[in-house]
């Protein structure tokens, strides 16, 4: 018998919280959603053109699909090894990743991840709809890295190495309104990339009206998209000082970009994204799909 399940963590909410990143009423409307896209989901995967085996053939999983998800939650959450996970779920470690890979996708589906948001906010058409997905009709603008282990092959190692860190790194940048929520996010980028070429290479479209803020790492943005109209700190120029009024608006911007800050607080939570990442960068993608979902989930209770 294994020693976590959904029964027994939802008794405690403090705990099931700390484990998975959700309240268990959050946690419950998720499942709901992958309950009811689960058939129709193992329908598909098993109907894949390169499928050898019958469809029913195979060794069925060994937990119900409801523990499956408490486990895949409670490893972005927690980010312990696969061996740790398969005793606490009672599952050989091989048969963990299997479980969870497969669940990825779906859970993908059924949380607001930040494509969504920036979908739908892209067809918001009067100032009502824009103020419902960017309130103030703000966005703020950052990015985030994330150590790696020191690449094996030579030109990695240098693609990814991060000079603002001193370590090999990945980055993605992030878009959020004034309520914290992730409404556009990019691919991975290679640790070695400016903050600001990501952003040049792949910057949200954002609403007529909306203003973009940003740190002094995106300086020059002012001049390469006026039409952005972004909100920049001022920069002191060599051998002056800025006035009192820059200043005040220095603190006052600072105050309102806390919220982009507050937000990698949130996903920097899932230790899967805070610490170290070992798993293959390929899936990397998904995986912060998948965080800044949950993340969207417990800010705008979508």
């Amino acid at each position: 018998m294994h020693l976590l399940t959904y029964d027994r963590l939802a008794g405690v909410p403090f705990i099931f919280r700390s484990f998975t990143g959700l309240e268990v009423s959050e946690f419950d409307s998720v499942y709901e959603k992958v309950e009811s896209r689960y058939e129709e989901f193992e329908r598909k995967r098993l109907s894949r053109v390169n499928r050898e085996r019958d469809i029913g053939a195979g060794h069925p999983f060994k937990l119900e699909l409801r523990d499956r998800l408490l486990m895949l939650l409670t490893y972005y959450r927690l980010y312990v090894t696969s061996t740790m996970i398969g005793f606490l779920f009672d599952l050989d470690h091989s048969n963990v990743f299997r479980d969870m890979r497969m669940l990825e996708p779906m859970v993908r589906e059924c949380i607001p991840i930040p494509q969504k948001m920036y979908q739908r906010a892209k067809r918001a058409g009067t100032p009502d709809e824009v103020e419902e997905y960017f309130p103030g009709f703000k966005a703020f603008i950052d990015a985030t890295e994330q150590d790696i282990p020191r690449p094996k092959d030579k030109a990695k190692r240098k693609s990814h190495y991060s000079g603002k860190k001193r370590r090999h790194t990945v980055k993605t940048q992030l878009t959020v309104n004034t309520d914290g929520a992730i409404i556009h996010k990019t691919n991975h980028a290679r640790g070695r990339r400016h903050d600001y070429d990501i952003f040049k290479r792949n910057h949200p479209k954002l609403p007529k009206g909306v203003r973009p803020g940003t740190d002094l790492g995106y300086y020059g943005i002012q001049n390469d998209f006026p039409e952005l109209n972004p909100i920049l700190p001022f920069k002191r120029k060599k051998g002056k000082e800025l006035t009192e009024v820059q200043k005040r608006f220095n603190k006052e911007l600072s105050k309102e970009r806390v919220v982009v800050e507050h937000t990698i607080a949130l996903v920097k939570k899932f230790k899967i994204l805070g610490q170290v990442f070992r798993n293959r960068l390929r899936h990397y993608d998904l995986m912060t799909d998948i965080v800044s979902g949950l993340v969207n989930l417990r800010i705008a209770g979508i």
